[in-house]
């Protein structure tokens, strides 16, 4: 689900079980991310789970892509494994992934973020708070968007929470706003998601309570 309508504020809520889904849902969800292990902030999901929430869940659906707990440089081993968990969500229908890969120096690894992005074409990308770790976030942006298929930004503004980062996440929003849905993360909660839904300029916004405890 892409906001075609600024008015209407898009919750996705990241869930790493089957359970938190069906509640989700039915808590009024306008998407899911499904991780597994949210307390290493979310890693690739289960294949059984997501086969059981695809079957279940009408709204639309986003599968992580990370091989591991920890930073996100990874080696030859990993990223073939990544493609072929990329592999197989797709052949059970996935339609979006989540993943990011950056290098030592604190930049986007392109070259592991162009042959993920190889593998899961045609399906669309939305590129995770990974970016929240380079050191010049704008500039890694402006590679971003040459590369088709990554459609969203999954952002803090650099910032350990969505409020902290706000003035960044806004200029984000100014700047690639019109090339990437930009989608506001950090500690939002159903207690401040209204006052940073007025504060923060988009209308797409991304937590594990977003919508509660699940």
């Amino acid at each position: 689900m892409y906001n075609d309508n600024p008015h209407i504020l898009i919750k996705e809520v990241c869930i790493d079980s089957f359970d938190q889904a069906l509640i989700a849902e039915k808590r009024g969800a306008s998407r899911l991310e499904i991780c597994s292990q949210l307390n290493f902030d979310g890693l690739t999901p289960r294949v059984d789970d997501v086969d059981k929430i695809i079957k279940k869940i009408s709204i639309p659906i986003k599968v992580m892509i990370r091989s591991r707990k920890g930073n996100f440089i990874y080696n030859e081993r990993e990223v073939s494994f990544m493609e072929k968990e990329i592999g197989l969500f797709k052949a059970m229908g996935v339609k979006e992934f989540v993943f990011g890969a950056l290098t030592k120096l604190k930049t986007i690894d392109l070259d592991v973020t162009k042959r993920l992005m190889a593998t899961v074409n045609p399906m669309r990308v939305t590129f995770h708070k990974a970016i929240d770790y380079t050191d010049d976030i704008m500039k890694q942006l402006e590679l971003l968007s040459d590369i088709q298929g990554i459609t969203s930004i999954l952002t803090s503004g650099g910032e350990k929470t969505a409020i902290e980062g706000t003035d960044r996440i806004n200029q984000i929003v100014k700047k690639f706003g019109s090339r990437f849905n930009i989608i506001a993360a950090g500690s939002i909660t159903n207690k401040n998601l209204e006052t940073l839904s007025k504060q923060i300029k988009t209308s797409e916004f991304h937590g594990k309570a977003i919508l509660g405890r699940l």
